[in-house]
């Protein structure tokens, strides 16, 4: 069937851009929020605010460190090899995949649900993979991974998120000099904020850029960032004015006050460390179907990208941020746990932390719920009675369908497109 990729290419390529576009959409609309959610919700900026530095880090990241090559299946969850003899499968498969992932992501982010833009593509692909050519062409392990990293992301996040908060409360708020005590230790965990999440963009982003460290590079260049942003830090909150004579909540306002720069400085390498990794789940498919159209149907092993690819993936992500971002920003920010600046900045950086982890270890990470954990975390450090259990109950529910939602789009688009192109 190679010929009817000679002959509809062009078709089928347009086809894929724009279902890749709504793909990217759905990422901006739904994923970003992680990165500006907790922001938003601690009062630390304000929705504007978000979405304008969103746009310009998630473009940042997704334009300069999104990949100059990308794995034509995405995460190795299918076996390319069981598509040798029908390489326009692939090629259907792909873009039924992408619209169906968009499709779902919008929808999810419609109704303010933060689900996974990771998932939602990979249960596309596992869908029509096991329709298109049969259950084996599936990895099955992989997706076991995926469904064990529903508790285990999530659970580690918020853990780590309990212990950050903790350490605060102990270390400055409940002193008998609050704002001193922020004084003297918020620079240190400017530091290792800044440790973090420069090893996150390391790590996540810069190899795509052609900039690959060996370990102990990105955790001795991790290092003398962190030490410089631990100085900067010092210097810009000695230079803050704060009213030293009022009463106990005035100085706790304050130290909020400090925690607020923080969460700005981290919502900015968040935004730029996601833009670098999850435009991939947009592009990864097209970049697949382009580069099986041109290549007149073989399937390489990898998929260099078009020139236009990625600023495609980044205008829709930025694009998807500014018409629909708000509502999953309120969900993760407001809806879940009452948030302030220094809760925020504990689930950030436990959900950062908990991404390096991941990346060392090769577990298969959702960066939604890893953060949704996170502010999990730090509302439970504060008591059950600290969550709005029903809205933590509907994002566990969506998370549990969109696998199987993405696989039954994905399966419904593939027959139409089949049945249309035979």
């Amino acid at each position: 069937m190679v010929d009817v990729l000679v002959t509809y290419g062009p078709w089928l390529i347009m086809a894929a851009a724009l279902f890749g576009f709504l793909m990217a959409f759905g990422i901006g609309a739904n994923d970003v929020a992680n990165a500006m959610g907790t922001s938003v919700g601690s009062g630390a900026l304000t929705i504007k605010q978000a979405i304008i530095i969103a746009m310009v880090f998630e473009f940042a990241g997704a334009y300069l460190a999104g990949g100059e090559v990308t794995n034509t299946i995405r995460k190795g969850i299918i076996d390319s090899s069981y598509f040798i003899d029908s390489p326009d499968l692939l090629v259907y498969g792909m873009i039924s995949a992408l619209l169906a992932a968009g499709i779902w992501l919008v929808a999810a982010s419609y109704l303010g649900w933060p689900v996974s833009t990771t998932h939602s593509i990979i249960g596309a692909i596992i869908g029509f993979a096991a329709v298109g050519v049969g259950v084996d062409a599936v990895s099955w392990g992989k997706v076991a991974g995926i469904v064990g990293s529903w508790i285990v992301t999530p659970a580690i996040a918020a853990f780590i998120a309990y212990l950050i908060f903790q350490s605060a409360q102990k270390l400055i708020f409940d002193t008998d000099h609050p704002l001193d005590n922020a004084k003297r230790y918020v620079p240190f965990y400017m530091g290792l904020a800044a440790f973090i999440m420069s090893l996150v963009t390391i790590t996540k982003g810069l190899k795509h850029v052609g900039l690959d460290f060996s370990t102990v590079e990105a955790y001795g260049l991790a290092m003398l960032l962190a030490a410089l942003v631990g100085l900067m830090g010092k210097a810009m909150i000695g230079r803050m004015k704060f009213d030293t004579k009022g009463s106990r909540d005035t100085q706790f306002a304050n130290v909020e006050k400090v925690f607020a720069i923080l969460m700005v400085v981290t919502a900015c390498c968040m935004a730029f460390a996601h833009g670098s990794n999850d435009v991939a789940n947009a592009i990864g498919p097209l970049a697949a179907v382009v580069t099986i159209i041109h290549a007149g149907g073989e399937i390489p092993d990898k998929a260099p990208l078009v020139w236009w690819i990625l600023p495609l993936g980044a205008v829709g992500i930025v694009i998807g941020l500014a018409v629909l971002g708000k509502r999953v920003i309120t969900t993760i920010g407001k809806n879940i746990t009452h948030l302030t600046p220094s809760r925020g900045f504990a689930a950030e950086l436990a959900a950062a932390s908990t991404v390096v982890i991941a990346s060392g270890t090769g577990l298969p990470i959702s960066t939604t719920q890893t953060l949704v954990g996170a502010v999990l975390g730090v509302g439970l450090a504060r008591g059950i009675a600290a969550l709005n259990l029903g809205v933590v109950r509907n994002i566990v529910v969506s998370w549990v369908i969109t696998l199987p939602a993405g696989a039954a789009l994905s399966i419904l688009f593939f027959t139409i497109i089949k049945a249309i192109m035979a």
